[in-house]
């Protein structure tokens, strides 16, 4: 199999695969960030028909990424078959991109969601991660781009992504929005950190407390407030300043933590919004929400 895609080609065609726990989820939020149309978990069998449909829309999908894991391991024996068809019949050569983490990393990842592992069936989650690298083990080696995110944040493997994929040269500046939790620690890899504890909080709202700050009911009460507004105008003013002078010094990415006390309101709901108001402006953006899944698991 061709191991690159040519530059004359009209579709991108990227299939994401690997490890349970490594990543995924990340991976396909990035590249729908970059433009790619995204499928999640579509069986191999189909992957020949869906690419006829997507030459079929006169150019309207010209970047696609599939998302091939464990949920659908009875149709990994046709991966490789329709892999060998499309670039037959439509000259189409994906790339696989692989994720991966080392066994101790995959464990603790699955303690601290709580979540089994789909082949332990009920068992320790380090035999379903054992039977998966034999499973996998093939398909890694067909694998164009392998990344090891035992030691990477999600921002990180973001940033990865976003350098392999991304062709734009507008999008060698990337701003990193990134919610936190102060209970849980202020990130590390932040630029520039802003503390929103001060804004209304939805957690004293009774209806409001279980949802985040992804869902409409909590950003419109975040949002509506005249103290929101105020530090919205001001830190839109002060990064509208701040990023052309980072992007003249020559910095690729900047990362831009928002913090409240959970992570799960406040600060999920000005991630998002400065992510959606900069893009307007141009600038190629990603949100990232460290800690909203802790306040989840906290209630």
């Amino acid at each position: 199999m061709n191991k690159n895609i040519t530059e004359n080609q009209d579709l991108e065609l990227v299939i994401i695969t690997g490890m349970s726990g490594a990543g995924k989820t990340v991976a396909v939020q990035s590249f729908e960030d970059m433009g790619y149309f995204c499928v999640d978990n579509l069986p191999p069998a189909l992957i020949p028909k869906f690419i006829d449909l997507v030459e079929g829309s006169g150019g309207k999908m010209q970047k696609v990424a599939l998302v091939i894991d464990l949920r659908g391991r009875e149709f990994f024996d046709q991966l490789f078959e329709a892999i060998d068809t499309i670039g037959i019949e439509s000259k189409v050569t994906p790339q696989i991109l692989f994720l991966d983490a080392n066994d101790s990393v995959l464990v603790r990842r699955y303690k601290e969601t709580r979540r089994s592992h789909p082949l332990a069936a009920g068992k320790p989650p380090l035999e379903g991660i054992q039977a998966e690298r034999e499973l996998l083990d093939e398909l890694k080696g067909q694998a164009q781009l392998i990344v090891d995110t035992s030691d990477l944040k999600p921002v990180k493997l973001r940033e990865k992504i976003i350098e392999r994929f991304s062709t734009c040269s507008d999008r060698t500046f990337s701003v990193t929005f990134l919610s936190f939790g102060y209970k849980h620690g202020i990130p590390i890899d932040a630029d520039l950190v802003f503390d929103v504890r001060f804004l209304p909080n939805p957690h004293y709202v009774d209806h409001l407390r279980p949802k985040t700050g992804m869902e409409s009911e909590v950003s419109e009460y975040v949002l509506k407030w005249s103290e929101t507004q105020q530090f919205i105008e001001k830190l839109d003013d002060l990064l509208k300043y701040m990023l052309p002078n980072y992007k003249r010094e020559g910095k690729r990415q900047l990362i831009v933590a928002i913090g409240c006390t959970g992570g799960k309101h406040r600060s999920v709901t000005l991630a998002e919004y400065f992510k959606a108001t900069l893009a307007k402006e141009g600038y190629y953006t990603v949100v990232s929400h460290r800690d909203v899944e802790k306040g989840k698991l906290e209630r």
